[in-house]
């Protein structure tokens, strides 16, 4: 099985953008943590990060056809991009959301998410390991 995870924007500024909320983990650890997990499911992991909104697009739709299932942390563009959402509907991979912080208990914007309306699963606020178990859930279907 194949998974491309994929990392929105500012992700890349994690164990420096506001620690307090995110953690202090750099984005190489995540990672690091990512490969780990993969390899413990048995699966391959391909990762991507871009601040773009057309990166993640165009890596969305290069998936077709190449991947088994998606793991999408779309940071900020979880509230605003429908495109992204027609993106992951389009090429129809299964997909799981992860949200390292708790958008639920964060400023009311954050509290839609145009992703979760195609995604299969959504694990929010539990740092790090919610790729885990997004990984988990694509490659042995473990909640």
């Amino acid at each position: 099985m194949k998974l491309l995870v994929i990392n929105g924007p500012s992700i890349n500024m994690l164990g420096i953008r506001e620690p307090d909320i995110y953690g202090k983990e750099s984005y190489f650890a995540l990672c690091d943590f990512i490969e780990s997990a993969a390899k413990e499911a048995g699966v391959s992991v391909k990762l991507f990060q871009s601040n773009h909104e057309g990166a993640i697009i165009d890596t969305i739709q290069a998936a077709y056809g190449k991947f088994d299932g998606i793991v999408i942390n779309p940071a900020s563009y979880t509230h605003t991009s429908l495109a992204i959402a027609d993106a992951l509907s389009g090429v129809a991979i299964p997909t799981v959301e992860v949200h390292i912080s708790d958008i639920m208990k964060r400023e009311p914007f954050r509290h839609h998410s145009f992703v979760s309306a195609v995604a299969v699963k959504t694990y929010t606020g539990l740092g790090f390991e919610g790729y885990r178990k997004a990984i988990r859930y694509l490659a042995l279907k473990e909640e």
